[in-house]
């Protein structure tokens, strides 16, 4: 019985998503696409014309922008199916394992901006510390083996019995362990970082003897990192809750829990968009309200 509930509400969902025109997920989609392109090239441009300069947290910037622009590539094909033509099944697996795999790796590599950020600034002098931010480039290979290497089983184990391309779930959302695993590692531990590291990078800060002054704005800086941690709550956190409704619900998943799932996709992809404003073009905010110079001749006095 329940075979035939899910089954049906499958075909539901299908009939009212296939062979029509879906304006919504097609203006969506096309704004993150021509908007977050144009963002994310103009980042990359803007790296590689400063290599001379570049910082261990600009690695990450440079492989996130990357993350975002291979995300944008794979839309124009969610467009055509929103606009009521049909894929072939095993592109959208692929398109489908592209987004999936760099929305995760765009989450690890905000976490360690963060993570870089606050270690950069909690332990200005630690030689351990500085040692350690050189191995961004590292740490970004492990990221992109990770996220791609932990999708590839999935995608390549599964049985293709649908023909639903970009509408159908995700292949493990009935099941509660892997569900479980995902949220943990690939969601709950990098928010735990990012709220912890928020907190120290707020509290140095605060306490900084150069905050005192007029050379650094506190008050933008705090704003910032809430910002920055509201961008990633709005982007990933819809998507997260609503693969643990599914995987709670099962065999009597429902079309409009199909429907909240594809929008919490849109809200994940739309996060290509708000990483250049929240992250690259707030870095000259550091640059710009801080006189190295003399932060550098302020360090005795804040030993």
């Amino acid at each position: 019985m329940s075979n035939n509930t899910t089954s049906n509400n499958s075909v539901e969902c299908h009939i009212n998503s296939t062979g029509h025109i879906n304006i919504f997920p097609v203006c969506i989609y096309s704004f993150i696409f021509i908007v977050g392109l144009v963002f994310n090239v103009m980042s990359l441009a803007f790296f590689s014309c400063h290599t001379k300069s570049r910082s261990h947290t600009i690695v990450y910037m440079t492989n996130l922008a990357i993350a975002d622009v291979l995300l944008i590539l794979t839309l124009p094909m969610r467009i055509y199916h929103h606009l009521g033509k049909e894929i072939r099944q095993w592109l959208c697996d692929i398109l489908g394992l592209i987004l999936k795999a760099n929305m995760y790796g765009s989450i690890f590599l905000l976490t360690c901006i963060c993570f870089d950020r606050c270690m950069a600034v909690t332990f200005p002098m630690s030689a351990r510390v500085q040692e350690g931010r050189k191995k961004a480039p590292l740490v970004c290979f492990g990221i992109w083996l990770i996220t791609f290497g932990a999708s590839l089983p999935i995608y390549f184990s599964r049985k293709v019995n649908n023909t639903e391309c970009f509408d159908s779930l995700p292949v493990h959302a009935t099941n509660l362990v892997v569900v479980s695993s995902t949220l943990i590692v690939g969601f709950g531990i990098p928010l735990v970082i990012m709220l912890i590291c928020s907190w120290g990078l707020v509290r140095a800060v605060r306490r900084s003897t150069v905050a005192q002054t007029d050379l650094v704005d506190s008050g933008k800086i705090q704003r910032m990192i809430t910002t920055s941690l509201l961008i990633f709550l709005v982007s990933f956190l819809p998507y997260h809750v609503i693969l643990v409704l599914l995987s709670l619900y099962g065999d009597n998943i429902s079309c409009p829990m199909r429907t909240a799932y594809r929008y919490s996709l849109m809200l994940a992809s739309f996060n290509a968009v708000l990483d250049p404003v929240a992250y690259y073009f707030t870095t000259d905010t550091f640059r710009g309200k801080v006189d190295i110079r003399a932060v550098r001749r302020m360090f005795p006095l804040n030993s």
